[in-house]
């Protein structure tokens, strides 16, 4: 199968459809079903660490400090390697590096329900970070071979409800499975059962990729190095996905990693309202995500210009998200949860437009490589979100100032999109 045909219809006008683009629509929305279901398992499988926390902490008689220690062992080497993942993607193709790296991130999950040695356990989780690098631009990839442009908004909102959903999986069935199995099968469990899933994938996607040599499938060499691809950050549009996403995955982790501590320690709610006020927004998000990719594809079909409305769709999401800012100043609860599920809504908003952007402006053979290069100024952010946010809540006993810099950040992250991502990106000319 060839990637979609970019070739516009007239707006408003139809192309006429036969037996052959209906197989072809089908067969491209059973990727989209592979794609959501390894994304569900990639972070069902990256949050097995946190839901079995506590019990460890128990069982081996560790600190909370050595745990976060070993917390952060996988998001420090999946930055990194960001770049390097996004390179073997558009060199070596997406079947075969997204089987790879989901091969390594499960058995590596596997082998820690067989390790009691803290040290081992980190550095299975780096293994774990390692193979999952290859999940985004790899699904980024995909996106760009074998979907129509138009598509765009809907199947990257569809893969990313895929990570709301497989971190609601794991929190919703892990402390069941380790109060009846204990946490070391917890894991073994959790490693071993979604390794079934590359079976079809690889099945499905053997036809695609190997007949072909060409950048339709994304099977190609690319003609440029791994250390070539960091000088892509001199371009403007790469420099642009790299900051926006920055600010995009900033807010993002600050959510993440303090929402439940910021209700609990400022807003002085209950265990249990709290559980309902920290889960409740991330649904309608996920909500709000499909809604904003369904829309913008829409437009985009009726004729209107593909970069023009997702840079518009971000802009407007990075501004709702600003309302994050009034959440942490006002006195009212109520009023901070309201402020907070809608700021988070915002973020909905642009979600599928970040990554869909990206897949516009790029040429297809560097589509993993710029996405890799995307996700790692993203989880830069990711990295210095927690650590920031809790300091000033320390030194400023209270989250205000936090929540304003976040503000801050998503201006200056929407001025990048939208001032810098204009040009089309193409594959660099390297010297012979």
């Amino acid at each position: 199968m060839t990637r979609a045909s970019t070739v516009p219809s007239p707006p408003g006008v139809p192309r006429p459809v036969g037996p052959a683009d209906l197989r072809e629509s089908a067969s491209r929305w059973w990727l989209l079903i592979l794609l959501i279901t390894g994304m569900i398992s990639c972070y069902a499988q990256r949050g097995t660490l946190s839901v079995a926390a506590p019990f460890m902490i128990r069982e081996l008689g560790l600190s909370r400090t050595v745990m976060g220690m070993m917390l952060s062992a996988f998001s420090w080497c999946y930055a990194f390697m960001q770049v390097p993942a996004g390179w073997i993607v558009d060199r070596f193709g997406v079947r075969r590096a997204y089987s790879f790296g989901f091969a390594l991130w499960s058995a590596a999950c596997a082998i820690t329900g067989v390790l009691r040695n803290v040290f081992s356990i980190m550095a299975f989780r780096i293994l774990v970070g390692i193979g999952q690098s290859v999940a985004f631009p790899a699904s980024a990839r995909a996106v760009a071979n074998w979907f129509h442009d138009r598509e765009r908004g809907t199947v990257n909102a569809g893969y990313l409800t895929g990570v709301r959903l497989g971190q609601a999986l794991v929190n919703s069935v892990g402390a069941a499975l380790i109060l009846r199995y204990g946490w070391q099968a917890f894991f073994v469990i959790a490693g071993l059962i979604p390794l079934v899933w590359i079976l079809p994938w690889t099945l499905f996607l053997r036809r695609w990729e190997l007949p072909r040599s060409t950048g339709a499938t994304g099977n190609e060499a690319a003609p440029f190095t791994f250390a070539n691809s960091f000088g892509m950050l001199r371009h403007r549009t790469v420099l642009g996905t790299f900051l926006g996403f920055f600010a995009f995955d900033y807010v993002w982790f600050v959510y993440v990693n303090w929402l439940s501590g910021y209700l609990i320690l400022e807003r002085k709610f209950t265990p249990a309202e709290m559980a309902f006020y920290a889960s409740v927004p991330f649904v309608v998000m996920s909500a709000v995500i499909l809604i904003s990719g369904l829309v913008t594809d829409r437009l985009i079909a009726y004729g209107f210009n593909e970069v023009r409305v997702r840079k518009s769709f971000i802009a407007v999401g990075f501004a709702i998200a600003c309302l994050i800012v009034p959440a942490g100043l006002v006195r009212d609860n109520q009023s901070a949860i309201w402020l907070l599920l809608i700021a988070l809504c915002g973020l909905g908003i642009a979600s599928p437009n970040t990554w869909s952007i990206t897949q516009a402006l790029c040429a297809k053979n560097i589509v993993g490589t710029v996405s890799g290069i995307q996700n790692f100024g993203g989880n830069v952010g990711g990295i210095l979100a927690p650590l920031l946010t809790g300091l000033i809540a320390d030194l400023t006993h209270s989250f205000a100032l936090a929540f304003g810099i976040c503000g801050v950040i998503l201006i200056g992250g929407a001025l990048a999109y939208w001032l810098l991502m204009k040009e089309r990106v193409e594959l660099p000319k390297v010297d012979p």
